[in-house]
């Protein structure tokens, strides 16, 4: 324990000596990212969370495992929220975990050599510090996938809604175009949307235009016309128009009914005929 101590001690001296000579050794020529960026707050920032890393990675030496995880994982979510590092590829960045790696590797056989530590102890050094860096990198990229992954679902989310609009057309009859390509989650969305905001609307007829839409599944034939039938229970009734033959086909072939639908080959041919 005595000579951990002194491990600690000797890495934790040359913190601010590891950071500086990482960032002068870094490769400033990626293309985008943190580390191509020039302004100074952003480099300082850069600079800071490379020295916080040490400040932490060195405790290894002198904390109980669990103790250190804990800590050094605080600083990992940080890290991975940080909107410069979201920014940057992740492959960038887990190639500056492996730099630094090297830098402590360096160091490490520095200490061995002047405190003329075993064979034995440099083995179980070396793997502590390999330990570091896994848990580092293994962490950093989950947290920000995930968070990634968070602000995803949100745009979808949001996406969807704004491409599932119900347009008004007059006090009575709106309009809800479909667009691109609708998933099993997208038609779930459209239909809870459509009736909320048909109802909210007051209306009693509503035009169905798939004339954008390329192919749909199973599942979402499906959803589609339990969306009609949803409708015409609210007292709304629909007009399908702009359908194409391998949406037609696929209905055809889920024996899908469309007998008592409405049905024009185009959206202005649905409007002159409820016009008229």
């Amino acid at each position: 324990m005595h000579r951990n101590r002194e491990l600690y001690a000797f890495l934790l001296d040359k913190a601010k000596r590891l950071t500086e000579e990482w960032y002068e050794s870094l490769d400033k020529s990626d293309p985008e990212g943190v580390y191509a960026s020039s302004d100074p707050e952003i480099i300082e920032r850069l600079k800071e969370h490379n020295y916080e890393f040490h400040l932490h990675a060195c405790k290894i030496f002198i904390e109980e495992k669990a103790t250190f995880v804990k800590e050094f994982d605080e600083w990992i979510l940080n890290l991975a929220a940080d909107k410069e590092h979201l920014e940057t590829p992740t492959h960038f960045i887990i190639r500056e975990f492996i730099n630094v790696r090297e830098q402590y590797l360096s160091f490490l056989k520095e200490f061995v050599s002047e405190n003329k530590v075993s064979r034995q102890k440099e083995e179980i050094y070396n793997q502590s510090i390999i330990d570091v860096f896994d848990i580092a990198i293994l962490r950093f990229t989950e947290e920000k996938a995930n968070y990634l992954n968070s602000q995803l679902e949100s745009q979808k989310a949001v996406i969807n809604e704004l491409s599932s609009p119900v347009i008004s057309l007059n006090n009575k009859t709106g309009l809800l175009p479909l667009v691109g390509e609708i998933d099993t989650y997208r038609a779930k969305t459209v239909l809870e949307k459509t009736l909320q905001q048909s109802s909210a609307k007051g209306l009693d007829h509503l035009f169905i235009d798939l004339s954008g839409v390329i192919m749909v599944d199973t599942m979402v034939a499906h959803q589609l016309f339990q969306l009609i039938d949803t409708l015409k229970l609210l007292g709304i009734t629909t007009t399908l128009s702009g359908i194409r033959p391998e949406i037609a086909q696929t209905a055809v072939q889920l024996g899908l009914n469309f007998e008592n639908i409405s049905t024009t080959a185009t959206l202005s041919q649905a409007i002159i005929l409820k016009t008229n």
